[in-house]
């Protein structure tokens, strides 16, 4: 079935939103699970159908007061049938795989197909509601994507619900890199995937290894383990469930291969490693492209750690003040505990929370009233540091 009618039309955008399994087919709208009481009084679901009246892929107010319904007669919760909808019938098939045990009728001035489609249901689950207060249409079922433009695999309700799209709408069409996906990469491309961006590379030479799966989101089970999978194909495999569109590149960057990163709109740089970063820096700058660079810095002192978790914000209005704060220097194992695996995996997180919200901020999806170009957060004061523009 096609997604768009629902999509683009308010009405029926509210009825999944609210959690109704709708389906479209050949111009009828079909409400699966919707729970009633049989002629035994006991519980059983049935389908609710509705012709459908469009402009378009769009909705216009129903003109019609009829709905079709398949399954055993509604009743009353005492098993008594549900006479005031009742309208004589003989089953009916609408094609398509459409087909009606009985046709109902429910007269009133239907608002929209929301409006005409919870009057009904409210007359029909109401009852098995009274036996079982649990019971509901509302079942939030999956829904897959149809559309073969999409970035997902599945329907984002997420920004429906929210009433966000054209928001969120702001960052279609990017092509994202993230460069390392050692630790706080890891977190910011599980941020990124669930935006609306076309295209995200993934860009790490390194396997994932066991003490990466403490420091990474998600759970990864023994087996992958196991098979030793570099990075970017272990991140691109689970994340390949939820979305399209995924790059991986299993390189460090080096003088070779930085031009991976031509083309970018904009770059998470999430690496330690001094030279490389240099390189990827580097050629950002020249390209105007903009990015965020990820750092940590966490010592071991009187058996309590202490440290920063910081990003800096590079973008053409900004170059200079975000350069003050980008590290060349390679991690000192002796006394940065985090290059020596301590488990910091919260850390990770903040960092990349705080690049991927500065990501939104400069392509005005949030506002931002400062322009930073450094955050800093201290472990042992809980204070957030920043720099910018205001």
């Amino acid at each position: 079935m096609s997604r768009r009618p629902i999509d683009r039309s308010p009405d029926l955008l509210r009825l999944r939103n609210e959690g109704y399994d709708l389906d479209i087919r050949g111009g009828y709208l079909l409400v699966r699970d919707v729970p009633y009481v049989d002629g035994a009084a006991a519980i059983r679901r049935g389908v609710l159908i509705s012709r459908l009246e469009l402009a378009g892929d769009t909705t216009v107010k129903p003109t019609d007061h009829v709905c079709y319904w398949t399954g055993e007669h509604p009743c009353h919760a005492d098993g008594s049938k549900i006479t005031t909808i009742e309208n004589p019938s003989e089953p009916q098939d609408f094609g398509d795989g459409v087909k009606a045990d009985y046709t109902f009728s429910a007269k009133a001035d239907y608002r929209d197909y929301h409006h005409k489609i919870t009057t009904y249901i409210g007359r029909i689950a109401g009852e098995a509601a009274s036996l079982d207060p649990d019971v509901t249409a509302r079942t939030y079922p999956a829904v897959a994507a149809d559309d073969a433009e999409s970035v997902f695999k599945y329907v984002d309700t997420a920004t429906s619900r929210a009433n966000i799209g054209p928001v969120n709408a702001k960052l279609a069409g990017q092509r994202v890199a993230i460069l390392g996906l050692g630790g706080s990469g890891s977190y910011v491309f599980d941020l990124v995937a669930k935006t609306h961006v076309f295209d995200i590379h993934l860009i790490d030479g390194d396997v994932f290894a066991q003490h990466n799966a403490f420091r990474a989101p998600g759970a990864a089970p023994l087996e992958a383990l196991e098979r030793k999978p570099k990075k970017v194909a272990y991140f691109a495999e689970v994340y390949g469930a939820m979305r399209n569109r995924l790059h991986v590149h299993d390189v460090f960057i080096d003088e070779t291969n930085v031009a991976l990163l031509d083309g970018m709109d904009f770059v998470f740089v999430c690496i330690d490693e001094g030279e490389p970063k240099r390189l990827a820096v580097e050629r950002l700058v020249r390209n105007e492209t903009p990015f965020v660079e990820t750092g940590m810095g966490v010592l071991l002192r009187d058996d309590q750690l202490g440290g920063i978790a910081r990003v800096a914000v590079s973008a053409p209005d900004r170059r200079e003040a975000a350069a003050r704060h980008i590290s060349y220097a390679d991690g000192d194992a002796a006394a940065n505990e985090y290059a020596a695996n301590i488990q910091i995996a919260e850390l990770n997180a903040l960092s990349a929370a705080l690049a991927v919200i500065e990501w939104k901020k400069l392509f005005g999806v949030y506002r931002d009233t400062s322009r930073n170009h450094h955050l800093g957060y201290s472990i042992a004061s809980g204070d957030l540091v920043r720099e910018g523009a205001a």
